[in-house]
């Protein structure tokens, strides 16, 4: 027997109910992250309880990457180049827009820490503008950024 809770998030179209894999999923300008996710085999990690944050770089964040650079991460060889720099997008943590505060810094999932830079209303991480934000699922929420944040070695 199934669930009211199984049924209704079946029956639902995209809301609080959906993980963040199927809100991003959803989102054609999130394409080239879900390619990403797919090289990395990171799909699956999305799809768990969390919480998390994802700050989701947009298709034209990938495209201002240097020429042919992310083509050459969704090779089978780059896998791991490419899950630390996803798994660097990723808080092990649910933060909405109003949690981030000028001078924080916080540790990725990766290990690796970002800062967030808040001004005149703007919040950045590492630099990225966060665009659309607060996007809630049931395991986190994403804020789609406008850069591809690159962890240092």
């Amino acid at each position: 027997m199934y669930s009211p809770q199984i049924i209704l998030s079946a029956l639902t179209p995209l809301n609080s109910m959906s993980t963040l894999l199927q809100i991003a999923n959803a989102d054609r300008n999130l394409s080239s992250l879900i390619k990403g996710l797919k090289a990395a085999d990171l799909e699956d990690s999305l799809n768990e309880h969390g919480p998390f944050t994802i700050f989701a770089p947009i298709n034209l964040a990938f495209g201002k990457l240097a020429s042919g650079s992310f083509e050459d991460l969704l090779k089978p060889g780059n896998k791991t180049t490419l899950s630390g720099i996803l798994t660097y997008h990723v808080l092990p943590a649910k933060k909405m827009l109003k949690d981030f505060r000028n001078g924080q810094t916080l540790v990725t999932v990766n290990g690796k820490e970002v800062s967030v830079t808040v001004s005149d209303g703007e919040v950045r991480i590492n630099g990225a503008k966060i665009l659309a934000r607060d996007r809630q699922g049931s395991n986190g929420v994403i804020h789609s950024i406008d850069a591809v944040n690159i962890p240092a070695e």
